[in-house]
């Protein structure tokens, strides 16, 4: 499988994200923006939480909190785990699936260089599987012969 860095070669080189000062309505209106389901906290150039729509809907709005007064570092998940830019694919896919998480954090360096979602890791499995029927198609044809 293929790494995080190949992964995020092929996504846009934009990281959103939000300060823990930032209202969670503006997190939210980043999301919009963006079409995207959750954003980074960043302070001070290095990565300090992620927010998500989920948490922004069962920590914020079911308790009744006001989404212009909020602020993201009151309902953000602190300090997530994040992967590097050269670990495995496997390794994302493997944290989603035990973990619950949708979106990882990639740090390098102590400077946050991405996000890989659960849909980045389904396109680069599909691909990677796309790439293994190809190659068995051409190994059978050409042994059957």
């Amino acid at each position: 499988m293929s790494t995080v860095k190949d992964c995020l070669a092929h996504k846009p080189q934009r990281v959103i994200q939000v300060s823990p000062k930032d209202t969670v309505k503006n997190a939210l209106e980043l999301m919009k923006a963006h079409r995207v389901r959750a954003v980074l906290v960043v302070e001070a150039g290095r990565l300090a939480g992620i927010i998500s729509q989920g948490d922004c809907a069962i920590r914020a709005f079911l308790p009744g909190r006001d989404a212009a007064s909020t602020l993201v570092a009151e309902i953000m998940t602190a300090e997530p785990l994040s992967v590097k830019p050269g670990d495995p694919m496997e390794l994302c896919m493997g944290l989603m699936a035990t973990r619950g998480f949708r979106h990882l954090p990639v740090v390098a360096q102590d400077q946050v260089v991405g996000v890989v979602s659960i849909g980045d890791v389904v396109k680069q499995m599909m691909t990677e599987l796309g790439e293994h029927v190809s190659f068995l198609e051409t190994y059978i044809k050409g042994h059957s012969a």
